[in-house]
């Protein structure tokens, strides 16, 4: 997935019972950085109140030391998102801190509710107003309302009320809470870091992936399970299951792109199943050719899979520039493929006269990786075999995928030999859906949502302006 081509809305991070809760969710938000670089925000408690800071940006630019000595605590949660929901703007940064008549909270959500506007409608209806538009703040207008006293009993009641993929935290003055959907969507998992020093108890730890786990010293415990709703507060940790779980969907597409290779994500390594996707690309679609180059990131993982499965070298033959600002100054003479160019860059000596495997995750709009093809092409490849270490991408995703319209994905448009021609490869082949659950495991330890690559939609919710009638298929 060529420069974020698809992006998932965002990273959570929650830590309980720490003397700098705020430095370690800063480092957890860092370590989560991939899953979203439009805003960040952290929340603190002291134990009486709580404190906010959020803004656009990255992590790192916006949590200066004078920033975070401003967020006191031993609690936290933290958020850093890219919009799949909602407008790219500060009002929708999360977490979203409220005053109710439960108390102080703030809440930070990964994942889409498909039926938030059904619900905010019929809250404005009767009176609520919404300070955002983004449909994590239906979660906490429910919990504020529900008629349940207590705010872990009306936080339960809350989730049972929206539908689609929720993995999210909430903090209030003395606890955290962390809850995954019945459907286990998204990805949180639940760690730990042993007291130390004068520390009377251990540190719980929750976060969208575990390599956050490693940058602070937590270890793995367990991954929140789907339907659970779990709290840490004084009397320790306590579970409860708020809905009972459903047939299993994870998104197949975290081990395929999103997660980062050193992450454990649905209790399965990711590394593992990016160069199984490789392996199992390379036993599919084999080619003749003299190297195996991968498009930069995304596609190195399986490359190193496809290169080691074939017996062809393995070469970095191009290069990623990942200084890019959000700004840049482009000459007024129009130079071709300009935007690809100023992140992508081939090596000559390595692709000159070669037959080059070109290994990317997907093909969604086919103009990145036409510009990638020209480029390798212009470059002195001999040959450019593109393979792509997933199906075709057919179905807009409604659980927290900021994919394009279906008219606009070349899969639901064009065939394969259509779309090679369009990008301009000598061959194009896809790994076949059955190739891709095989690699990542499916039905080991999870089963897997692929809505995107079938069209088959786990809930009972779609999008009719988005999916023609005739391909509407649900289970």
């Amino acid at each position: 997935m060529s420069f974020d081509k698809f992006r998932d809305e965002c990273g959570v991070v929650a830590i309980y019972s720490h003397l700098e809760a705020e430095k370690l969710v800063y480092l957890g938000l860092h370590a989560l950085q991939h899953r979203g670089q439009e805003s960040a925000g952290i929340v603190t408690s002291d134990g009486m109140a709580l404190h906010m800071h959020k803004a656009m940006g990255l992590v790192a630019d916006i949590f200066q030391e004078a920033v975070l000595a401003k967020l006191p605590g031993t609690l936290g949660i933290g958020h850093t998102r890219y919009s799949t929901a909602g407008d790219s703007a500060l009002l929708n940064a999360q977490p979203i801190m409220v005053q109710s008549n439960k108390g102080m909270m703030a809440l930070a959500h990964n994942g889409n509710l498909v039926n938030a506007q059904d619900i905010r409608h019929r809250l404005e209806s009767q009176g609520s107003i919404f300070q955002t538009n983004s449909d994590t703040e239906v979660i906490v207008h429910l919990i504020a309302l529900s008629k349940e006293q207590t705010l872990p009993e009306a936080m339960a009641d809350a989730l049972r009320r929206v539908e689609g993929a929720f993995s999210l935290v909430m903090i209030s003055p003395d606890r955290i809470f962390a809850a995954r959907d019945p459907r286990g969507f998204r990805p949180l998992a639940m760690g730990r870091i042993p007291a130390q020093g004068g520390e009377k108890q251990d540190t719980i730890v929750f976060a969208s992936e575990t390599c956050a786990f490693d940058l602070i010293g937590a270890t793995f415990e367990r991954d929140v399970k789907p339907g659970e709703l779990v709290i840490v507060g004084p009397e320790g940790i306590t579970s409860r299951t708020y809905a009972p779980a459903l047939a299993q969907s994870s998104c197949i597409f975290e081990h395929v792109y999103f997660s980062r290779p050193d992450s454990l994500v649905f209790g399965r390594a990711v590394q593992e199943s990016r160069e199984e996707l490789g392996r199992q690309l390379a036993r599919e679609a084999p080619t003749e050719a003299d190297i195996v180059v991968p498009v930069p990131d995304s596609g190195v993982t399986a490359a190193m899979g496809y290169a080691a499965e074939s017996g062809i070298p393995f070469r970095f033959g191009l290069i990623r520039n990942h200084y890019i600002g959000r700004t840049f100054i482009e000459p007024r003479q129009s130079v071709r493929d300009f935007g690809v160019k100023l992140k992508i860059n081939p090596v000559r000596s390595l692709l000159e006269g070669k037959r080059v495997v070109l290994i990317d995750d997907s093909i969604v709009r086919g103009t990145t990786s036409r510009k990638i093809v020209r480029m390798v092409r212009s470059a002195g490849a001999k040959e450019v075999h593109m393979r792509i270490s997933c199906p075709p991408t057919i179905s807009p995703c409604f659980y927290g995928v900021d994919t394009p319209s279906k008219k606009e994905l070349i899969g639901a448009n064009k065939s394969v030999e259509e779309i090679r021609e369009f990008i301009g490869a000598d061959s194009l082949s896809y790994l076949s859906l059955t190739g891709m659950k095989k690699a990542c495991g499916d039905g080991e330890k999870t089963s897997y949502c692929t809505a995107c690559y079938t069209g088959v939609y786990p809930t009972n919710w779609v999008d009719v302006e988005e999916i023609q009638p005739a391909s509407i298929s649900k289970r």
